[in-house]
């Protein structure tokens, strides 16, 4: 792992990374989020009873939408032509896990996309049940794999 700061020039101020002579490689990414809550509430979601409506097929369209315009929330990321973008949601007892992926080819990467997308699912989530469990917690957000470029495959370690 380098110790320079690619997103800083020599004075130290921020700066868009230039990708124009990188090759253009397939890339992929794969992010989660979990977000905590009552059993009740995970009971409220898997049956689709809350008063906003389906919370799972929300949060899924959300996160598509949000992978689609990370470059106008995270100053320094460049505009990506996304090739695809997938929202898995799992609920458990006491939490739903989302994990994503998106995919492109392009010069750099999409680990901002699928973290995106994993995170405003979550928030979705949470605003969709907040009227029965304002104690809901979104947590790990994560980065879980990224492949393509230069700098190969990397995966979090179980």
């Amino acid at each position: 792992m380098s110790d320079r700061l690619t997103h800083v020039d020599e004075a130290g101020a921020a700066r868009m990374v230039d990708v124009s002579e990188k090759a253009v490689t397939g890339r992929l990414a794969r992010a989660r989020a979990i977000i905590e809550m009552a059993p009740a509430t995970a009971d409220a979601i898997r049956e689709a009873t809350l008063a906003k409506g389906d919370a799972l097929g929300v949060a899924r369209i959300a996160g598509i939408l949000a992978a689609k315009r990370t470059d106008e929330l995270i100053p320094l990321c460049h505009p990506l032509p996304l090739d695809h973008v997938d929202v898995d949601l799992r609920i458990e007892a006491d939490r739903v896990i989302i994990e994503t992926v998106a995919r492109t080819a392009s010069r750099t990467g999409v680990e901002m996309e699928a973290m995106m997308a994993a995170s405003v699912a979550a928030l979705t989530i949470y605003d969709m049940a907040k009227a029965i469990d304002r104690g809901m917690r979104v947590t790990a957000v994560e980065l879980l794999e990224k492949s393509g470029g230069k700098s190969g495959t990397w995966r979090r370690e179980a």
